[in-house]
């Protein structure tokens, strides 16, 4: 039985971490501001005035998925989470995938996060020459340079991490929410412009979409915004009360980005409506960022209102850098607990003796990011790394739904107990586990497909499928996951034997 001080000997700092930073790591985790700039505008031409619901409803899978986060903390506190859980509940082969899909899924996406705080970097100083240009070598660098600082800012504490995001989410959170009720107050004053629109109670209903597979496909989109709140429960063991302070903080982080998502949603959505041409929300010219093209419609042209423009500029960029920084620290500690547990060498293990931190899993994750970025910018004319952010979304659904599915499967004896228990351990994430690997699956097999991204390979030898590059940076790279597996069982069977993680959770110790 893996108890308690098998928990304890990673000799991460303990207690480092209150509910508060733990919530500000959660949130800013998912990058609300980058992400949100990034997806709107897509989801906006799927579906329409429908967007505010699509963007409530994505959050109902993610809120399950934490329950069974919270439910399964509370009985295990490891760092290595899903890798350790997916390996209590359905053996070691799915718990050492799961694992490698959290990595998967990080380093993919730092490629995107780093472009983009280069490149709003450059703008924000008014060099819009370079900052237009994502695959410019002076973008590049900089982003490498932004890489390797906040890999050395996770290198160097937990503490220290928290306390710079504190002052990245802040300056973040206020600008979004200052954005949405400028855009609010000038649609009720009449003064936002010939497409505005009054919000109405008929953008909630769902119905209204025209088809499923647009519905399934809008709702995919959603969910990369929510992505990322599980690093509160990657950190439990250095969070003050590690079995239910990390739980408490991934549902209200939850909570807070739904609040936030839709506030932001409708307030665009009704100052710039969802028009193809000029700021209307479907344009394809700012799919990528729409704060950028509506900004200064918003704040008018005036001195304040040039201030408050460039203020969202260094949102984006605060964004960027604070989910750069949150992205390394739940795959370090991942493959911390790999390390530990003997899934992976043992130099993964290893933890600076002053800072208490990852030494090897940190510096292999940001080193392994900053290769990944180089190569993605010069292949396709930086084309992979726009397919790299729809590829991540079938490993976040992968693991997320392993998640889920573990809570359910684990606590499958206790679910008659109580009312509550059989809802939040089993009914919800079983629902939230279903749906998620649901949506992996199908953004797995869709993304097959030559156009379903900005990329595509031909084989060069019969049948000479033309496949997408999203299918192979998701697919593929979880598929990378089975060799690497199979090597390390044939140089050290403990894990795979079950002998260092045993199946079913541990039993409570008495502290």
């Amino acid at each position: 039985m893996i108890d308690d001080v098998a928990t304890k000997s990673k000799g991460l700092r303990a207690g480092a971490l209150s509910l508060t930073s733990s919530v500000v790591i959660g949130v800013a985790s998912a990058g609300p501001a980058y992400s949100i700039a990034a997806t709107l505008g897509l989801v906006v031409a799927a579906v329409g005035l429908q967007a505010p619901v699509v963007a409530l409803l994505a959050f109902v899978p993610i809120l399950f998925a934490a329950f069974g986060y919270k439910e399964l903390n509370a009985a295990d506190p490891d760092c290595g989470t899903t890798f350790v859980w997916a390996t209590r509940a359905f053996g070691p082969a799915w718990g050492w995938m799961s694992g490698w899909a959290i990595v998967v899924a990080d380093v993919l996406v730092m490629a995107s996060l780093a472009q983009v705080a280069g490149q709003y970097t450059f703008l924000l100083l008014g060099a819009d020459g370079i900052g237009a240009d994502a695959t410019s070598v002076w973008v590049l660098l900089l982003g490498v340079v932004f890489m390797v600082a906040m890999t050395y800012l996770c290198f160097r504490g937990i503490d220290v991490s928290a306390r710079v995001q504190s002052v990245l989410l802040t300056i973040e959170f206020v600008a979004l929410v200052i954005f949405a009720v400028v855009a609010l107050v000038r649609v009720w004053l009449g003064n936002a412009g010939a497409a505005a629109l009054t919000p109405e109670w008929s953008w909630f209903n769902p119905f209204e979409i025209s088809s499923f597979s647009t519905f399934v496909n809008a709702i995919l989109l959603m969910v990369f915004i929510y992505w990322g709140w599980d690093s509160v429960v990657s950190v439990n063991e250095e969070t003050v009360d590690s079995r239910r302070t990390p739980g408490r903080s991934a549902v209200i982080s939850t909570v807070v980005l739904v609040s936030l998502y839709v506030l932001v949603t409708v307030a665009a959505q009704s100052f710039a409506g969802v028009g193809t041409e000029g700021t209307g929300l479907a344009n394809p010219e700012h799919f990528d960022d729409f704060f950028a093209a509506i900004g200064t419609a918003v704040f008018g042209e005036g001195l304040l209102g040039q201030v408050l423009t460039h203020v969202l500029l260094l949102m984006i960029l605060t964004s960027a850098v604070a989910s750069t920084q949150t992205t390394i620290l739940p795959t370090a500690r991942t493959t911390l607990s790999m390390g530990v547990f003997r899934a992976l060498p043992d130099a993964f293990a290893r933890v600076h003796p002053r800072y208490l931190t990852p030494t090897v899993s940190t510096l292999a994750m940001g080193a392994a990011s900053v290769a990944l970025y180089v190569v993605f910018n010069f292949v396709s004319a930086g084309d992979l790394i726009f397919d790299s952010v729809s590829a991540i979304g079938i490993a976040v659904g992968f693991y997320y739904g392993m998640t889920a599915l573990a809570c359910a499967w684990l606590y499958r004896g206790t679910l008659r107990s109580s009312t509550r228990d059989l809802l939040l351990r089993g009914v919800f994430p079983l629902l939230g586990g279903a749906m998620l690997l649901f949506a992996a699956a199908w953004t797995a097999v869709t993304s097959f497909a030559s156009d379903a991204g900005e990329t595509s390979w031909t084989m060069p030898f019969a049948p000479h499928w033309q496949i997408g590059g999203v299918f192979i940076l998701g697919v593929v790279s979880m598929l990378l996951g089975l060799p690497l597996m199979w090597w390390w069982r044939s140089r050290d069977r403990a894990f795979f034997d079950g002998e260092t993680v045993p199946r079913g959770l541990p039993v409570p110790q008495d502290r």
